[in-house]
């Protein structure tokens, strides 16, 4: 659940498991199939189970996994292979990592969360800005948090706590966070929803959830498009969880900054 470059992402990936899309899709049906019969609860299809929520389609984008959300196809994720890409000298111009951070507001004490934290490149930067409050760093790849936490030890950062999140579940503590930031992140989500909801377990009330995604809606950003979302579909999946939408930042080249809140 790291930032992604698809333009490097190796010819051949599979899934994030290294296994193919299809058989995984099967085994998953299944179990999904053989859990339902034993516990007597729905069958798939039925509302508020994951057969319903997700539509998986043959045909769709190379750079995509297959897996559609609300009519947007779930984009396929980098691995720690691709760890250098994220400490890119020419990020702080494509991305101005620092104005970002400036504009999110933060409190000296507030616990923030950065989700898909990768080598701790914007992890860092967080925990300079909230040197009384303390950043939970997540990943579902253990060697993007051995590098975090070699980076984080190196800079003699303490206000860091490495999180190996899950595909469905980030794994952090339940109503503990002020901020939440994805950047670049979201849209390879396995399981969207269930992340945002575990996402919205761990606010606590009036906390925001900020998501920087490239602009889909502008073709001249250079990133292929399974890799952009636009404020509108951002909008909807986010409808369907106790979200309010607060407002869209476009101060980035790229990139729109998209800001929610939790209902208090």
């Amino acid at each position: 659940m790291s930032h992604y470059h698809p333009e490097r992402e190796p010819a051949g990936t599979i899934s994030r498991r290294g296994v193919p899309r299809a058989w995984r899709q099967a085994v998953l049906a299944i179990a999904a199939l053989a859990g339902l019969w034993l516990r007597g609860a729905e069958p798939p299809g039925s509302a508020g189970t994951d057969a319903a929520r997700y539509e998986w389609r043959a045909e769709h984008d190379p750079d995509g996994t297959g897996e559609f959300y609300l009519g947007r196809e779930i984009a396929q994720v980098m691995g720690h292979q691709g760890a250098d890409w994220l400490e890119r000298p020419e990020r702080e111009e494509e991305e101005q990592p620092r104005w970002l951070i400036e504009r999110l507001g933060l409190r000296p004490t507030d616990a923030v969360a950065d989700i898909g934290a990768g080598t701790g490149y914007l992890t860092r930067r967080l925990a300079k800005k909230v040197p009384a409050g303390k950043v939970f760093a997540v990943d579902i790849q253990p060697e993007m948090l051995q590098l975090l936490r070699t980076n984080m030890a190196s800079l003699r950062i303490t206000n860091v706590v490495p999180v190996r999140g899950e595909l469905t579940d980030p794994r952090l503590p339940d109503a503990s966070l002020d901020v939440v930031l994805m950047v670049d992140v979201y849209h390879e989500f396995d399981h969207p929803f269930e992340m945002m909801t575990g996402i919205c377990r761990a606010l606590k009330p009036g906390g925001r959830v900020v998501f920087v995604e490239y602009r889909l809606e502008d073709p001249s950003v250079p990133i292929k498009p399974v890799h952009k979302m636009t404020v509108a579909q951002v909008k909807k999946e986010m409808s369907v969880l106790p979200l309010a939408w607060v407002n869209t930042m476009e101060f980035l080249p790229r990139q729109h900054v998209i800001v929610f809140r939790k209902a208090p």
